[in-house]
């Protein structure tokens, strides 16, 4: 540091400002990536009655399709993660959209499940990179007071975007057929993907923690606020500092606990979001609904997801979080098992509150793995993280198949689905014993 120079502390700078109409821009664009993001990743789950009746395959084939698809995400997340944390958010994320853009239309022409099995693969990879950049992106032009609710506000657009899978759906497929869906799923990101490169600027404090020309760090704290700089003006960020790779930081000490733990969490969550994204339109297709009411119902798990997102994103803020998302999760037990026992109106409202508290909490929780991590490998946290918890969504799609081939009676399969639940729970309130904010180190005087 040179003599006499003054140091800006980012994180405290950016708590200091209002909230600018630039930072609601990154906000918005990680919106639409996620909302696109989440359209992708559900569609299949409405689409997969059609391709039963087209190619009259099984609910074992159909698991493994489910499970394909969100293997891509898992390779994708373990892959994106440690790369943007090295070569920076903004890449990455385009070229993660533009990847599973491409993907999803070319797998619109798969000629057999066999094909669409291997395209949806590999449409998850590019989707598995996508989701941690535009969380990370968010979460760090974000204040610390407001970022739990701001963040799940962006996130809201995943929710947005898979209940709009089933909207799209039941117009498209009786109209047009299944592969138009994957197309209009392919054609949205593609696109997005000009938007992203001419508007979203890279991570403020990714460029700070990589020691970046403080003229170009300047030129973008401009747009928030103005600030004066000095001739020896420098930036840091009031974050602890732990040596080796990204992944290696997720093991360090202040980390290690709190990360087997979120592990959990992710793991058990995902299990039912995508179990429940998967099979629900089925399952309720199954019990009696035609195919288009089956898709609206399903739908309503996604927005309750928005306003449990929101909601949890608010007490988030003014709570601990793990206590919310513990409180949450523990919520969603007997939401889950009603969805066996009642019908009609009382199905809606069940599906809803089951969205309200497990896409809420998951959404909740991804802003939480944010705020746990420093800049220096958050996107490898919250995208291993996202990584772990693929393997549980691979085990609860494929688990569905497995019992739905089994005949087993809808009581009893929502009983065993609201195990995880719990599971969850435990865990979101063991990462509450820890610090709540390991990422930050106290400001010194």
């Amino acid at each position: 540091m040179q003599p006499n120079s003054t140091a800006v502390d980012v994180r405290a700078w950016l708590d200091a400002q209002r909230f600018s109409p630039f930072q609601w821009l990154v906000v918005f664009l990680c919106f639409c990536v996620v909302a696109v993001d989440g359209f992708d990743t559900a569609c299949i789950g409405f689409i997969a009655p059609a391709l039963r009746h087209e190619w009259a395959v099984g609910p074992s084939t159909l698991g493994t399709l489910f499970g394909a698809g969100l293997a891509g995400l898992m390779v994708g997340a373990f892959s994106f993660g440690p790369m943007a944390d090295k070569v920076g958010r903004k890449k990455t994320l385009i070229v993660c959209v533009a990847f599973f853009g491409i993907s999803s239309i070319v797998a619109a022409y798969a000629p057999t499940i066999g094909a669409l099995i291997a395209l949806r693969f590999v449409t998850g990879i590019g989707l598995g990179g996508a989701m941690p950049n535009a969380i990370a992106l968010t979460s760090e032009y974000c204040p610390e007071k407001r970022k739990s609710f701001l963040t799940t506000v962006m996130f809201c657009g995943f929710t947005l975007g898979s209940g709009c899978g089933g909207l799209v759906a039941a117009e498209l497929v009786p109209a047009y057929g299944w592969r138009s869906v994957l197309l209009f799923g392919g054609i949205l990101p593609l696109t997005l993907v000009p938007v992203l490169i001419a508007l979203m600027p890279e991570s403020v404090r990714y460029l700070v923690a990589n020691k970046t020309s403080r003229v170009r760090v300047a030129a973008l704290l401009r747009r928030i606020s103005p600030i004066e700089l000095g001739p020896y003006t420098e930036f840091t960020l009031n974050e602890i500092k732990s040596s080796g790779s990204p992944v290696r930081q997720l093991f360090a000490k202040g980390f290690r606990n709190g990360t087997l733990l979120l592990w959990c969490v992710f793991f058990m969550s995902l299990l039912i979001v995508y179990l429940m994204t998967s099979w629900l339109p089925t399952l309720i297709h199954n019990a009696g609904m035609t195919l288009t009411d089956a898709s609206r119902v399903a739908a309503l798990y996604q927005i309750g997801g928005t306003v449990g997102a929101l909601t949890l994103g608010r007490l988030m803020d003014r709570f601990r979080p793990p206590v919310v998302l513990g409180i949450s999760y523990a919520a969603a037990a007997p939401f889950i098992i009603s969805l066996g026992q009642v019908h009609g109106l009382w199905l809606a409202a069940s599906v809803a509150g089951v969205g309200f508290f497990i896409n809420g909490s998951q959404i909740g929780a991804n802003a939480f793995s944010a705020q746990f991590y420093p800049t220096e490998s958050r996107v490898t946290g919250i995208s291993w993280a996202l990584g772990v918890g693929r393997l549980g969504s691979i085990f609860g799609a494929m688990m569905g198949g497995v019992l739905l081939a089994a005949n087993m009676p809808l009581s009893t399969l929502f009983i065993l689905f609201s195990i995880p639940a719990v599971l969850a729970s435990l865990a979101a309130f063991g990462c509450g014993f820890g610090p709540s904010q390991p990422a930050a180190v106290p400001a010194t005087p």
